[in-house]
């Protein structure tokens, strides 16, 4: 019985310090097992401990820098409720937010800011109609997601000195404005131009699991040749000069709507 005694005590305070470990567990002690994790990006100088610490210098896969990483994670995730914020500095791109875990394989985002250069993301995000240039600034004040598809969304964005850089050279569109929102599974989004830019620009998107429908409307608001070649290839031009676009897919060519009407200018 002694020795029972002595191996529960000893089983106890290992225990113990098991906790006591994880409890104050330095950052650096963890990468090992983070870094397989993040996909080619490497963080260094490290400090902190998991639950709230940063990383000096954040590289991709190449060794260039992208900026720096601050982290905090409830410890309530010892527990499987995971609580979670990121800020991240960069020249080229920012953006904080939280993120915690819910039941029934759901993921909720709270609070969200993003800026980006645009112009930063050739490498990653080619298009058939040229590269994006300009701004993106993004605000998610809530987003639920199960399986990875919004379930509720609120969010606006803007799109600032909006351009595309094509084979004719740099095209000037304006500044451009978005918002969207998710009920139940179904998203909708509009986005107009802002001001007197040289692209006028109106539409909207419905989007759900069974289908999708785009309809957006886009006219030059001066004889640019350049943007008048941008806007043929979109689609037909109208003798106004203006280009409709209307299409719509997935099992239901209709998606699901919830009627709040068309978006304001």
């Amino acid at each position: 019985m002694k020795y029972l005694r002595n191996a529960l005590a000893a089983l106890a305070l290992l225990a113990a310090l098991a906790v006591l470990l994880l409890w104050f567990l330095p950052a650096r002690w963890a990468m090992p097992w983070i870094e397989p994790q993040l996909h080619g990006l490497h963080l260094q100088q490290v400090h902190g401990s998991v639950w709230n610490g940063s990383a000096d210098a954040v590289t991709d896969a190449g060794g260039a820098r992208l900026g720096q990483l601050h982290w905090q994670v409830s410890r309530r995730a010892l527990l499987g409720q995971l609580r979670l914020r990121l800020a991240f500095d960069g020249p080229q791109l920012t953006f904080s937010g939280s993120l915690q875990r819910l039941a029934g394989d759901r993921v909720e985002a709270d609070g969200w800011h993003v800026r980006a250069d645009l112009a930063a993301l050739d490498a990653y995000a080619p298009t058939p109609l040229g590269q994006p240039l300009g701004e993106l600034q993004a605000s998610i004040a809530h987003l639920q997601l199960q399986g990875g598809w919004p379930l509720q969304l609120q969010a606006h964005g803007r799109w600032q000195q909006a351009a595309v850089r094509t084979a004719d050279g740099a095209l000037d569109l304006g500044d451009m404005q978005a918002q969207a929102q998710a009920q139940d599974g179904v998203i909708q989004a509009q986005w107009h131009d802002v001001g007197e830019g040289p692209l006028q620009v109106q539409g909207q998107l419905q989007l759900s699991p069974l289908g999708w429908r785009l309809d957006t409307t886009l006219r030059a608001r001066q004889s640019d040749p350049i943007l008048q070649r941008w806007l043929a290839r979109l689609g037909p031009v109208s003798p106004d000069g203006s280009v409709h676009i209307q299409q719509s897919g997935g099992l239901a060519g209709n998606p699901p709507s919830t009627d709040k009407g068309k978006p304001t200018p």
